[in-house]
């Protein structure tokens, strides 16, 4: 990909009229920017200059997955406005919680797809694998390299185990392992989820993913042949205290 824009630099430089965009437009959890920037940097030079398209990247904000009924409409909107400026748009979100609203939004634009899954930990995992580990042990709490660098503020103030440490057994008593689906090979990271998983009570299992789907579909998107990707799959829905974390990670992007 060549330079990433946000959306409101392209709008100083819309296309003539009945023109496109040679570009594509990401529009994504603010939670995965820094992923997705990345990612887009680390594909530079990889393919000629002549087959490099530039992004445009437009985030929602990353607390919308504690109001997932303003994540569809928002959507809405920017596709409205925006859709038909680009060859593709690709909605770096997965259900999120939409219940399917946000798949009848997508559903009404050709060039729009998203991301495959339930949530984060489904893309960045692979959905055969995540549903593989689900079946493997159903009591598994997952952390990413964002949940981990954030681990003590997010989950161990941010749920009140410091000043209440009685409450680590209500929230976790149902689950047996912690799952760190890791984004990089960081050591440091390694022993901090390592960390988490002692002070939870649980069992460690590191399982390195990268950025999974994630990157695989940004990839495609650089090959400009992105088809729409809404899945159909049924998966298992992440436990209650894992959502309220994910969603307290959200709140702190």
């Amino acid at each position: 990909m060549a330079t990433s824009l946000n959306i409101k630099k392209a709008r100083q430089h819309p296309p003539k009229a009945g023109q496109r965009f040679d570009s594509h437009l990401v529009i994504a959890c603010g939670a995965l920017a820094k992923d997705i920037m990345f990612l887009q940097k680390s594909f530079e030079g990889q393919l000629p200059q002549a087959e490099r398209m530039p992004l445009h990247l437009q985030c929602l904000p990353a607390d919308y997955h504690n109001r997932p009924e303003k994540i569809a409409p928002a959507i809405d909107k920017l596709l409205s406005e925006h859709a038909h400026l680009y060859p593709h748009v690709l909605v770096a979100f997965g259900d999120c919680g939409t219940h399917g609203a946000l798949d009848r939004v997508l559903a009404r634009y050709d060039n729009v797809s998203r991301l495959e899954g339930a949530h984060c930990y489904a893309f960045f995992a692979g959905l055969d694998a995540f549903d593989a580990l689900m079946e493997e042990e159903l009591g598994s709490f997952f952390l990413t390299d964002y949940l981990v660098r954030h681990f003590d503020t997010l989950i161990m103030q941010g749920m009140g185990l410091y000043k209440y440490p009685e409450l680590r057994d209500m929230y976790f008593g149902n689950y047996k392992r912690l799952v760190y689906l890791a984004q990089s090979k960081d050591a440091h990271l390694q022993d901090k989820a390592q960390r988490a998983a002692q002070t939870l009570g649980l069992e460690y299992h590191y399982n390195w993913v990268g950025f999974g789907g994630l990157n695989k579909i940004l990839k495609t998107g650089h090959a400009r042949s992105l088809n729409r990707n809404i899945t159909k799959k049924k998966h298992v829905n992440v436990t209650s205290p894992q959502k309220e974390i994910q969603n307290k990670a959200y709140e702190n992007v």
